[in-house]
Protein backbone atom coordinates (compact mmCIF):
# COMPACT_ATOMS: atom_id res chain seq x y z
CA UNK A 1 0.00 0.00 0.00
CA UNK A 2 3.07 1.95 1.23
CA UNK A 3 4.84 1.19 -2.45
CA UNK A 4 1.44 2.12 -4.32
CA UNK A 5 0.56 5.48 -2.85
CA UNK A 6 4.52 6.71 -3.49
CA UNK A 7 4.04 5.60 -6.98
CA UNK A 8 0.59 7.35 -7.24
CA UNK A 9 1.75 10.66 -5.49
CA UNK A 10 4.93 10.51 -8.15
CA UNK A 11 2.63 10.06 -11.28
CA UNK A 12 0.44 13.26 -9.91
CA UNK A 13 3.65 15.43 -9.43
CA UNK A 14 4.84 14.49 -12.78
CA UNK A 15 1.83 15.32 -14.55
CA UNK A 16 2.12 18.60 -12.39
CA UNK A 17 5.63 19.23 -13.98
CA UNK A 18 4.23 19.50 -17.34
CA UNK A 19 1.26 21.73 -16.31
CA UNK A 20 3.96 24.94 -17.48
CA UNK A 21 3.86 23.33 -20.81
CA UNK A 22 0.75 22.78 -21.08
CA UNK A 23 -0.61 26.11 -20.44
CA UNK A 24 2.28 27.76 -22.71
CA UNK A 25 0.96 25.64 -25.50
CA UNK A 26 -2.64 26.12 -25.03
CA UNK A 27 -1.99 30.00 -24.75
CA UNK A 28 -0.55 29.61 -28.15
CA UNK A 29 -3.05 27.84 -29.43
CA UNK A 30 -5.98 30.65 -27.90
CA UNK A 31 -3.92 33.90 -29.41
CA UNK A 32 -4.17 31.57 -32.86
CA UNK A 33 -7.70 30.88 -32.64
CA UNK A 34 -8.44 34.57 -31.72
CA UNK A 35 -6.64 36.19 -34.69
CA UNK A 36 -8.23 34.07 -37.36
CA UNK A 37 -11.59 34.97 -35.78
CA UNK A 38 -11.12 37.97 -35.97
CA UNK A 39 -9.48 38.06 -38.91
CA UNK A 40 -6.12 39.46 -37.88
CA UNK A 41 -2.38 38.56 -39.23
CA UNK A 42 -0.67 35.62 -36.81
CA UNK A 43 0.99 37.37 -33.67
CA UNK A 44 4.67 37.25 -35.01
CA UNK A 45 6.18 35.25 -32.56
CA UNK A 46 3.61 32.54 -33.37
CA UNK A 47 4.44 32.34 -37.58
CA UNK A 48 7.28 30.08 -37.17
CA UNK A 49 5.18 27.57 -35.03
CA UNK A 50 1.67 27.98 -37.13
CA UNK A 51 1.02 25.42 -39.06
CA UNK A 52 1.94 22.70 -36.28
CA UNK A 53 -0.42 24.32 -34.44
CA UNK A 54 -3.17 25.30 -36.66
CA UNK A 55 -3.12 21.15 -37.31
CA UNK A 56 -3.58 20.67 -33.76
CA UNK A 57 -6.30 23.02 -33.69
CA UNK A 58 -8.27 20.79 -36.17
CA UNK A 59 -7.78 17.64 -34.09
CA UNK A 60 -9.43 19.26 -30.79
CA UNK A 61 -12.80 19.14 -29.82
CA UNK A 62 -14.88 20.58 -27.27
CA UNK A 63 -13.37 18.67 -24.88
CA UNK A 64 -9.74 18.70 -25.76
CA UNK A 65 -9.74 22.35 -26.54
CA UNK A 66 -10.29 23.32 -22.64
CA UNK A 67 -7.20 23.23 -20.58
CA UNK A 68 -7.42 21.36 -17.64
CA UNK A 69 -4.80 21.81 -14.32
CA UNK A 70 -3.65 19.27 -12.00
CA UNK A 71 -6.40 21.07 -9.38
CA UNK A 72 -8.84 19.93 -12.11
CA UNK A 73 -7.50 16.19 -11.21
CA UNK A 74 -7.92 16.68 -7.29
CA UNK A 75 -11.95 16.90 -7.42
CA UNK A 76 -12.54 15.02 -10.64
CA UNK A 77 -14.89 12.86 -8.83
CA UNK A 78 -16.90 15.09 -6.89
CA UNK A 79 -20.59 15.04 -7.78
CA UNK A 80 -19.60 11.52 -8.70
CA UNK A 81 -19.56 9.77 -5.03
CA UNK A 82 -20.44 11.52 -1.65
CA UNK A 83 -17.43 13.22 0.42
CA UNK A 84 -16.60 10.98 3.15
CA UNK A 85 -14.82 12.72 5.96
CA UNK A 86 -12.54 12.19 9.40
CA UNK A 87 -12.80 14.35 11.44
CA UNK A 88 -10.02 14.36 14.48
CA UNK A 89 -8.16 16.75 17.07
CA UNK A 90 -5.16 17.65 18.57
CA UNK A 91 -3.39 15.32 21.31
CA UNK A 92 -4.96 15.53 24.96
CA UNK A 93 -8.29 17.77 23.46
CA UNK A 94 -10.02 19.80 26.02
CA UNK A 95 -13.98 18.85 26.96
CA UNK A 96 -15.25 22.33 24.69
CA UNK A 97 -12.95 21.03 21.68
CA UNK A 98 -14.96 17.04 22.72
CA UNK A 99 -17.93 19.11 22.14
CA UNK A 100 -16.88 21.26 19.29
CA UNK A 101 -15.67 18.11 16.98
CA UNK A 102 -19.08 16.42 17.69
CA UNK A 103 -21.13 19.16 16.47
CA UNK A 104 -18.73 19.06 13.71
CA UNK A 105 -19.62 15.48 12.76
CA UNK A 106 -23.29 16.52 12.67
CA UNK A 107 -22.45 19.68 10.54
CA UNK A 108 -20.85 17.56 7.69
CA UNK A 109 -22.81 14.80 5.87
CA UNK A 110 -21.24 11.29 5.72
CA UNK A 111 -18.21 12.39 8.66
CA UNK A 112 -16.66 10.31 11.08
CA UNK A 113 -15.04 11.37 14.23
CA UNK A 114 -12.23 9.31 15.68
CA UNK A 115 -10.14 9.87 19.26
CA UNK A 116 -6.16 11.09 18.18
CA UNK A 117 -4.72 8.90 20.96
CA UNK A 118 -0.72 8.65 20.20
CA UNK A 119 -1.97 8.10 16.07
CA UNK A 120 0.92 10.71 14.27
CA UNK A 121 -0.23 12.53 11.14
CA UNK A 122 0.89 10.00 8.56
CA UNK A 123 -0.47 6.69 10.16
CA UNK A 124 -4.07 8.92 10.04
CA UNK A 125 -3.37 9.79 6.30
CA UNK A 126 -2.64 6.35 5.16
CA UNK A 127 -5.39 4.94 7.18
CA UNK A 128 -8.05 7.29 5.42
CA UNK A 129 -6.62 6.74 2.06
CA UNK A 130 -6.92 3.11 2.44
CA UNK A 131 -10.33 3.31 3.54
CA UNK A 132 -11.13 5.43 0.82
CA UNK A 133 -12.04 8.55 2.66
CA UNK A 134 -12.01 11.93 0.14
CA UNK A 135 -11.39 14.63 3.28
CA UNK A 136 -9.62 14.93 6.77
CA UNK A 137 -10.86 18.04 9.02
CA UNK A 138 -8.02 18.54 12.04
CA UNK A 139 -9.65 21.10 14.69
CA UNK A 140 -6.57 22.08 17.25
CA UNK A 141 -7.19 24.57 20.16
CA UNK A 142 -5.57 26.59 22.45
CA UNK A 143 -6.03 26.84 26.51
CA UNK A 144 -9.31 24.77 25.59
CA UNK A 145 -10.53 27.21 22.71
CA UNK A 146 -10.58 26.08 19.24
CA UNK A 147 -8.29 28.21 16.95
CA UNK A 148 -6.91 25.77 13.87
CA UNK A 149 -8.52 23.93 11.28
CA UNK A 150 -6.99 21.84 8.69
CA UNK A 151 -9.21 20.79 5.66
CA UNK A 152 -6.50 17.81 3.76
CA UNK A 153 -8.11 16.73 0.41
CA UNK A 154 -6.95 13.22 -0.54
CA UNK A 155 -5.69 11.38 -1.69
CA UNK A 156 -2.84 14.18 -3.33
CA UNK A 157 -4.13 17.47 -1.33
CA UNK A 158 -4.85 20.79 -1.21
CA UNK A 159 -4.38 21.41 2.10
CA UNK A 160 -5.75 24.39 3.50
CA UNK A 161 -5.32 26.28 6.92
CA UNK A 162 -7.52 28.14 8.69
CA UNK A 163 -7.84 29.88 12.05
CA UNK A 164 -10.65 29.52 14.24
CA UNK A 165 -12.44 32.30 15.39
CA UNK A 166 -15.37 33.67 17.55
CA UNK A 167 -16.41 29.81 17.98
CA UNK A 168 -19.98 29.15 19.62
CA UNK A 169 -21.47 25.93 19.92
CA UNK A 170 -24.81 25.15 20.25
CA UNK A 171 -24.57 24.74 23.97
CA UNK A 172 -23.07 28.27 23.97
CA UNK A 173 -25.96 30.07 21.98
CA UNK A 174 -27.46 32.61 25.09
CA UNK A 175 -30.83 32.31 23.11
CA UNK A 176 -31.74 28.81 23.19
CA UNK A 177 -35.29 29.86 21.61
CA UNK A 178 -33.34 29.79 17.83
CA UNK A 179 -32.10 26.43 18.43
CA UNK A 180 -33.81 23.98 15.87
CA UNK A 181 -33.27 20.09 15.49
CA UNK A 182 -30.08 19.47 14.11
CA UNK A 183 -31.00 17.75 10.63
CA UNK A 184 -28.84 15.39 9.18
CA UNK A 185 -30.21 15.63 5.47
CA UNK A 186 -27.75 16.96 2.77
CA UNK A 187 -27.32 20.67 3.04
CA UNK A 188 -27.92 23.51 0.60
CA UNK A 189 -25.01 25.70 0.35
CA UNK A 190 -24.24 29.93 0.48
CA UNK A 191 -21.17 30.85 -0.36
CA UNK A 192 -21.26 34.55 -0.46
CA UNK A 193 -18.11 36.90 -1.60
CA UNK A 194 -15.53 34.69 -3.41
CA UNK A 195 -14.83 36.50 -6.51
CA UNK A 196 -11.24 36.56 -6.68
CA UNK A 197 -9.07 33.64 -7.83
CA UNK A 198 -7.99 33.06 -4.55
CA UNK A 199 -11.30 33.50 -3.16
CA UNK A 200 -12.91 31.06 -5.70
CA UNK A 201 -10.00 28.65 -4.86
CA UNK A 202 -10.83 28.48 -1.40
CA UNK A 203 -14.96 27.92 -2.05
CA UNK A 204 -13.96 25.11 -4.24
CA UNK A 205 -11.82 23.49 -0.72
CA UNK A 206 -14.94 24.59 0.64
CA UNK A 207 -18.24 23.39 -0.96
CA UNK A 208 -16.70 19.57 -2.18
CA UNK A 209 -16.67 18.47 1.74
CA UNK A 210 -20.72 18.36 1.55
CA UNK A 211 -22.53 16.06 -1.29
CA UNK A 212 -25.01 17.52 -3.64
CA UNK A 213 -28.44 18.18 -1.70
CA UNK A 214 -31.82 17.20 -2.55
CA UNK A 215 -34.53 19.94 -4.04
CA UNK A 216 -36.57 19.39 -1.00
CA UNK A 217 -33.69 19.69 1.58
CA UNK A 218 -34.59 21.93 4.26
CA UNK A 219 -31.00 22.71 5.66
CA UNK A 220 -28.77 25.61 4.45
CA UNK A 221 -24.92 26.29 5.51
CA UNK A 222 -23.69 29.36 4.31
CA UNK A 223 -19.71 30.57 4.16
CA UNK A 224 -19.76 34.43 3.81
CA UNK A 225 -16.34 36.12 3.38
CA UNK A 226 -16.30 39.75 4.28
CA UNK A 227 -12.97 41.11 4.49
CA UNK A 228 -10.88 38.02 4.57
CA UNK A 229 -13.15 36.65 7.77
CA UNK A 230 -15.10 33.82 6.59
CA UNK A 231 -18.58 33.91 9.14
CA UNK A 232 -19.99 30.06 8.92
CA UNK A 233 -23.79 29.65 9.84
CA UNK A 234 -25.89 26.98 10.40
CA UNK A 235 -29.69 27.09 9.59
CA UNK A 236 -32.82 25.52 8.84
CA UNK A 237 -36.11 26.52 7.42
CA UNK A 238 -40.07 25.40 7.43
CA UNK A 239 -42.71 27.00 5.41
CA UNK A 240 -45.83 27.51 7.67
CA UNK A 241 -48.93 26.55 5.78
CA UNK A 242 -50.60 29.09 3.76
CA UNK A 243 -47.57 31.52 4.43
CA UNK A 244 -45.20 32.94 1.55
CA UNK A 245 -42.50 33.92 4.06
CA UNK A 246 -40.31 31.20 5.74
CA UNK A 247 -38.94 30.51 9.47
CA UNK A 248 -35.35 30.32 9.49
CA UNK A 249 -33.69 29.01 12.84
CA UNK A 250 -30.12 28.86 13.84
CA UNK A 251 -29.11 25.07 14.66
CA UNK A 252 -25.12 26.21 15.36
CA UNK A 253 -22.51 26.46 15.65
CA UNK A 254 -21.11 29.44 14.29
CA UNK A 255 -17.60 30.50 13.86
CA UNK A 256 -15.25 32.51 11.53
CA UNK A 257 -12.71 31.13 9.89
CA UNK A 258 -9.58 32.73 8.54
CA UNK A 259 -7.42 31.67 5.48
CA UNK A 260 -3.65 31.57 6.23
CA UNK A 261 -2.13 28.56 3.92
CA UNK A 262 -3.05 26.55 0.81
CA UNK A 263 -0.20 23.72 0.42
CA UNK A 264 -0.30 21.46 -3.12
CA UNK A 265 -0.52 18.25 -1.03
CA UNK A 266 -1.62 16.43 2.41
CA UNK A 267 -1.00 17.28 5.73
CA UNK A 268 1.46 14.95 6.08
CA UNK A 269 4.32 16.18 3.59
CA UNK A 270 6.40 18.67 5.15
CA UNK A 271 8.33 19.29 1.40
CA UNK A 272 5.05 19.68 -0.22
CA UNK A 273 4.63 23.36 -2.26
CA UNK A 274 2.87 26.54 -1.29
CA UNK A 275 0.59 27.09 -3.30
CA UNK A 276 -0.87 30.58 -1.20
CA UNK A 277 0.70 31.50 2.35
CA UNK A 278 -0.67 34.91 4.14
CA UNK A 279 2.37 37.30 4.65
CA UNK A 280 2.66 40.01 7.13
CA UNK A 281 2.82 42.72 4.46
CA UNK A 282 -0.45 41.69 3.39
CA UNK A 283 -1.75 42.77 6.67
CA UNK A 284 -1.91 46.30 5.04
CA UNK A 285 -4.80 47.75 3.22
CA UNK A 286 -3.07 48.00 0.04
CA UNK A 287 -1.26 45.38 -0.53
CA UNK A 288 -3.48 42.95 0.98
CA UNK A 289 -4.47 39.76 -1.34
CA UNK A 290 -8.24 39.56 -0.58
CA UNK A 291 -10.31 36.44 -0.80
Amino acid sequence: MLRRSTRLRREYLYRKSLEGKERSLYEKKRKIKQALAEGKPIPTELRNEEAALRQEIDLEDEITAEFKSTIDDEYALAGQQDPKILITTSRDPSSRLVQFVKELKIVFPNAQRINRGGQVISEIVESCRASDFTDILMVHEHRGEPDGLIVCHLPFGPTAYFGLLNVVTRHDIKDKSVLGTMSEAYPHLILNNFGTKLGQRTANILKHLFPVPKSDSKRIITFANESDYISFRHHVYEKPGGVKSIDLKEVGPRFELRLYQIKLGTVDQVEAQNEWVMRPYMNTTRKRTKL
